[in-house]
């Protein structure tokens, strides 16, 4: 699958997946979360033990939403 394929896959996705949509709305919420982290220059231990769990999560839900779309590209297969 090319990037124009995996384009189309995830708005198809997001129009029609409601778990997908979710989990695309997470991921940024996350990714927005740590872009505050990364914006300072030292962070708490508190602050740092966040990160490291917003990280996880984080990749926790892409894994998932490419789960999700390899299932959807083989399901819809030619």
């Amino acid at each position: 699958m090319n990037a124009a394929d995996t384009h189309e896959v995830r708005g198809l996705l997001l129009q029609s997946h409601d778990e997908y949509r979710q989990l695309a709305e997470q991921h940024q919420q996350l990714d927005d979360r740590l872009q505050q982290f990364s914006d300072k220059h030292f962070l708490s231990d508190s602050e740092q033990l966040e990160e490291v769990t917003l990280k996880k999560k984080k990749l926790a839900a892409k894994d998932r939403m490419e789960e999700i779309a390899r299932g959807h590209s083989h399901t819809h297969a030619s």
